[in-house]
């Protein structure tokens, strides 16, 4: 089937790799957001580290080609020439090598060859940044929510929004990926009724961080929690988001609608607002 005769249909998108995939996951996404009117389901294959593996995750790919009639788009890291060779040859698709379009022109500017080694972008190369990692992702599942007001002096920064917002996946990222320690807070009706920020924020305002979203999308979040309660109706949603919004224009609070932003955009917003950013990445 020819490209012209794919376009409108969903595509379906393959990440191969021999490793976790996850860094090719992210790099294939990021390429991905420059085609918005592209539909497609996508499916994450990691540790294919052999050739049998290769022909037998070529031969999978083929199948969903064949019962849906579509040709899939497939971003692969191996680092094996032989397993890549043996895969390229077997899978049906358009085939976009991730590891040899960077590696190749890199190898030749800095006039050596790469490791060739498997795993090498998730080793561990500073048990102290690692460690700082763990610690961090811990103290953000620990403050999720609201749930604990106990060490909050400890916090990076302390996301506030009303719920279903976007707190907790932005906390858990920039805990992950950053090692920064997050907790997060709700902001309830009853923080609108008194007009100020919950009495255990207000020695840390510096650090507090809000999130706001559209009221439309806050209701389709809330009904998939929640279908047809007080809790997700779209007045509701209007009247929280409004009080929410309000209250922290008056306590000075820098916040974002995080309705068309990526994770990955809000975190930097963040990040570059707060002084976060010159924490290196781990």
């Amino acid at each position: 089937m020819t490209d012209s005769e794919n376009a409108g249909k969903p595509r379906q998108v393959f990440i191969v790799s021999d490793g976790t995939a996850i860094t090719a996951e992210t790099l294939a996404h990021s390429i991905l957001t420059q085609f918005p009117d592209l539909h497609y389901h996508q499916t994450r294959i990691p540790f294919v580290d052999n050739v049998e593996k290769a022909e037998e995750t070529a031969r999978r790919i083929n199948t969903v080609e064949k019962e849906l009639n579509t040709r899939p788009i497939i971003f692969t890291t191996f680092v094996d020439p032989d397993i890549m060779r043996r895969f390229n040859e077997l899978v049906s698709g358009h085939i976009i090598d991730l590891f040899r379009k960077f590696v190749g022109p890199l190898e030749t500017e800095l006039g050596q060859k790469s490791a060739h080694s498997i795993g090498q972008t998730h080793r561990i190369r500073d048990d102290e940044k690692y460690q700082r990692r763990i610690a961090a992702i811990d103290y953000t599942l620990q403050h999720d929510d609201g749930q604990t007001n106990r060490g909050l002096d400890e916090a990076d920064v302390i996301l506030v929004g009303v719920s279903r917002s976007g707190k907790t996946p932005t906390s858990l990222f920039l805990a992950m990926q950053f090692a920064i320690k997050v907790a997060n807070y709700p902001l309830i009706p009853e923080d609108f009724d008194r007009g100020t920020l919950p009495e255990a924020l207000r020695p840390i305002r510096h650090k507090l961080f809000g999130l706001s979203i559209t009221p439309e999308r806050l209701s389709e979040i809330r009904n998939e929690r929640r279908p047809g309660s007080r809790y997700a109706s779209i007045e509701n949603c209007r009247s929280e988001i409004h009080d929410a919004e309000q209250l922290m224009q008056r306590e000075g609070i820098r916040w974002l609608n995080s309705t068309t932003k990526s994770i990955e955009e809000i975190s930097a917003t963040i990040m570059a607002d707060l002084g976060l950013d010159r924490q290196r990445k781990t």
